[in-house]
């Protein structure tokens, strides 16, 4: 009887543990009770009584706040962790502050509300919105030819640069009050991944003025002069904006940047003794630096003088310069892979510009990093990831499209499992990257400014984007590498690392940023202890201290309980909400959110202050927490959809992905720690029923990477759900165009081509070459003179679509023998300041 009581006590005390967080007091009540109940009956003896009594006594004395605790225990914690703590920048700590939590704080919680995720609204866009895609987005898609701009004219025609100013493109994120659009996140996300679906130098021409620059900057800091001066000529395109941050010296290391400017007093426009500003910089990869009117600059400010204060280092600021003030030199153009947006250096020595060119003015001198790194915050998390897209969902139409019409040894490439097997990841992919930058727009329209959702989605949809194109290369072969107007992809192929490395540098952003932001801003307690060491006032510090230390004990150790009973349990007795199918999706999230919680504490208490220059390590805690926010995307999308049946491959597919790459995580974690018996610990609480090896999660299988491509090559609500947003052309010349006529004339054919196949093996048709298949069947009677025509039909848009172009034994040969005069180091050297 004792033994079961005892089992059953066991039982409850973890389920208590793993999804309850009950005050300290009730655990030390019902351990005292417990004490008491085994004294009266004699069930303990008693010597395991009195250190019963002992432990009793001195948990108690530990997780119930009290003076005594705090004396104790908390001012010796406080007075270590002000110790060990490793000094943090300025800069840092504007990053660290800047944005919102959002669903990643949940995730850092180890108990995801998903209720609260699934009860967010779905992001839909406005009448309005879907009116502007639907009419001058399309117009504009139509104007552009991505060989002609890349190849022949290096840029967009001068027509195509009217109509983006005189239909708004420019100043989407401007309010309709100063004379812009107005638009959501969502719709701006579209709006770019679209036009990325047909030439990537528009997209980035458009998205740019609409992300981090003057206008988001304006937005938020500027004066009110400011602002309604600037912001209806932005949003009229009467200014064309760039922003200069990165130099020569300076780039992912942005907050170390060497420009600087000097208060001082000098003559501006006829007027003595202005204040203003000396500027010195020198700056490059600035897009559209080359045609820029209004520089928005990055610089450091000094004020040796004291002319606004007792400072000299002022810190990062920012000033908007127009580009025709006296000084300021544009310089000629980078090329970056094949894409032609512009994109140059630029600099100025000893430039005066007044005070009130800084962006809000004397107030907002030295603010400029926290301004950047707010800004960032939500722009990061729009254009980038839906360039990504863009990308892969061209990719995923086109590839399924052309699976299916390419044949080799009588069989569409698309059913060889070779084939398939890309195939899966490209569809795969796309649904989850998709997944991720709708959740993530309709977050920022929601108010929210998700610093480390940003980085997440910047990451991991350009690198999953490059996965999609190398696939799509593969699958095409020779129509992919043969450059030409009707080469749909090799454009996006080649230029898809520009994206990778701009906005933060991938390496950078999966080794410094997501964890090693996420770990204080995500979790519930670290950032507390941190911002309580800090307090000046010591009492209040202890105190604050006190309860954040308390806390994240307490926050560990249930953990470490949930932990270890979900792994026991599989999760199953977890309650979740959410589609029924998908029940078991949802639990081993809950799961994998504690073991990643739980992880993160580990290696932040065996590592200290070291954790930040344990770039892999970080780099792996940063991936298990993207991927388990990308699982949650799709679990969010497969919701917003109306749960639709068909999409249900997909779905499963990206999950699958995600729950392998996390454990793929977890292990490369416990083979790197340098702590073995750490190691052997945490497997053990996270995977128990695996110790010491195996594996969990297995990737997605063959037979439902086959489904998957069989959605992807079949038009129909799935495949149109998926590919959501690529333009296709109305112009029957188009390639885009010509490959889903053709795919539709294919699949139209394959019923007659089944009856041909037939009638040979039947003997009734004795000829073997497809065309006098066909003509001797239409003779025999087996086909129709429609069907006749079908099978011509296809025959005629197979040909087309696998044609490549081809051109003049002296093209470009011109272009070797052009003058360059390419700028020499010594050129170089002379232009520094």
């Amino acid at each position: 009887m004792i033994i079961l009581l005892s089992v059953f006590a066991a039982f409850a005390v973890a389920w208590l543990l793993a999804y309850h967080r009950l005050p300290a007091v009730y655990w030390s009540a019902a351990y005292a009770i417990l004490l008491e109940l085994c004294s009266r009956h004699g069930w303990w003896p008693d010597a395991l009584l009195k250190a019963g009594w002992a432990l009793w006594l001195l948990v108690s004395l530990l997780a119930i706040p009290s003076p005594l605790r705090r004396a104790l225990a908390g001012a010796p914690l406080l007075k270590l962790f002000r110790r060990i703590l490793p000094a943090v920048s300025q800069t840092e700590r504007e990053a660290l502050e800047a944005g919102t939590v959002w669903w990643d704080g949940e995730l850092f919680s180890g108990r995801p509300d998903w209720k609260k995720l699934l009860s967010y609204p779905a992001p839909r866009l406005t009448a309005e919105e879907q009116a502007f895609i639907d009419g001058p987005l399309r117009e504009l898609c139509e104007m552009l030819s991505d060989w002609e701009i890349t190849h022949e004219a290096t840029d967009m025609p001068p027509q195509v640069w009217q109509f983006i100013k005189d239909r708004g493109f420019l100043g989407m994120i401007i309010p309709k009050e100063y004379g812009g659009l107005g638009f959501s996140a969502l719709a701006h996300s579209q709006v770019v991944m679209q036009l990325t679906t047909r030439s990537g130098t528009a997209a980035v021409s458009v998205m740019v003025p609409n992300s981090l620059g003057p206008a988001e900057l304006l937005l938020h800091y500027g004066t009110k002069q400011q602002k309604d001066h600037y912001l209806p000529r932005l949003a009229k395109g009467l200014e064309m904006p760039c922003f200069a941050l990165t130099s020569p010296e300076a780039g992912s290391d942005a907050g170390g940047i060497p420009d600087f400017g000097i208060v001082c007093k000098a003559e501006w426009q006829g007027k003595p003794d202005v204040l203003g500003i000396r500027l010195t910089w020198e700056k490059r990869y600035i897009t559209l630096g080359p045609i820029a009117t209004l520089l928005g600059l990055a610089f450091r400010l000094y004020d040796p003088d004291h002319l606004l204060g007792q400072q000299d280092d002022l810190g990062i600021t920012l000033a908007l310069v127009p580009t025709d003030t006296p000084g300021v030199h544009i310089g000629r153009r980078h090329r970056a892979m094949t894409a032609t947006f512009m994109n140059g250096p630029n600099w100025g020595k000893d430039v005066f510009v007044p005070m009130d060119y800084v962006i809000g003015g004397v107030a907002q001198a030295g603010e400029g990093w926290k301004m950047l790194m707010n800004c960032l915050a939500a722009g990061r998390s729009i254009s980038l990831p839906a360039n990504g897209v863009g990308i892969s969902k061209l990719s995923a139409l086109t590839t399924g499209a052309y699976g299916r019409v390419r044949q080799q040894f009588k069989l569409s490439i698309g059913r060889f499992e070779g084939v398939e097997e890309a195939m899966a990841r490209i569809a795969g992919n796309v649904y989850v990257m998709d997944a991720a930058r709708v959740m993530t727009a309709g977050a920022v329209d929601l108010g929210e400014k998700p610093s480390v959702v940003s980085a997440i989605v910047k990451y991991h949809l350009t690198e999953r984007g490059r996965q999609v194109i190398n696939d799509a290369m593969d699958v095409h072969g020779g129509k992919g590498i043969c450059m030409g107007p009707n080469n749909y992809l090799a454009s996006a192929y080649m230029q898809t690392p520009i994206a990778i490395t701009v906005e933060g540098a991938n390496i950078l952003t999966r080794t410094m940023i997501i964890f090693g932001q996420g770990a204080i801003r995500g979790h519930p307690w670290v950032l507390k202890e941190i911002e309580a060491t800090r307090e000046p006032d010591p009492g209040k510090a202890l105190h604050d201290f006190d309860r954040a230390i308390f806390g994240h004990i307490a926050f560990t150790l249930s953990n470490i309980a949930r932990v270890l009973w979900m792994g026991m349990t599989g999760a199953r007795l977890t309650p979740v909400p959410g589609a029924p199918e998908l029940r078991r999706y949802y639990q081993q999230l809950t799961r994998l959110s504690s073991a990643f919680a739980l992880t993160a504490d580990m290696a932040m208490f065996l590592c200290g202050g070291t954790l930040k220059r344990r770039e892999r390590l970080s780099a792996r805690l940063g991936d298990l927490l993207s991927q388990l926010y990308l699982a949650s995307a799709v679990l969010k999308r497969y919701e917003d959809d109306g749960r639709p049946q068909a999409d249900l491959p997909l779905v499963r597919w990206g999950l699958l992905d995600c729950l392998n790459r996390i454990e793929e995580a977890f292990y490369s974690i416990f083979e790197n720690l340098p702590w073995p018996f750490v190691s052997w610990v945490l497997r053990g609480l996270i995977f128990p029923l695996l110790m010491p090896y195996g594996r969990e999660f297995a990737p997605p299988r063959d037979p439902l990477g086959h489904e998957v491509v069989g959605l992807m090559m079949t038009p129909g609500p799935a495949r149109e759900r998926l590919t959501r947003g690529v333009f296709v052309s109305a112009d029957g010349n188009d390639p885009v165009r010509t490959l889903e006529d053709a795919l539709a004339a294919v699949i139209a054919a394959e019923p007659v081509e089944a009856k041909l196949r037939k009638a040979q093996q039947d003997g009734r048709i004795a000829r073997r070459y497809a065309d006098q298949v066909a003509a001797e069947g239409l003779r025999h009677g087996i086909i129709t003179e429609a069907e006749h025509e079908l099978l011509n039909r296809a025959a005629e848009l197979r040909r087309r679509v696998i044609m490549v172009d081809d051109f003049p034994q002296d093209f470009g040969k011109s272009e070797l023998y052009q003058t360059t005069q390419p700028v020499t180091f010594e050129a170089l050297a002379r232009r520094k300041p």
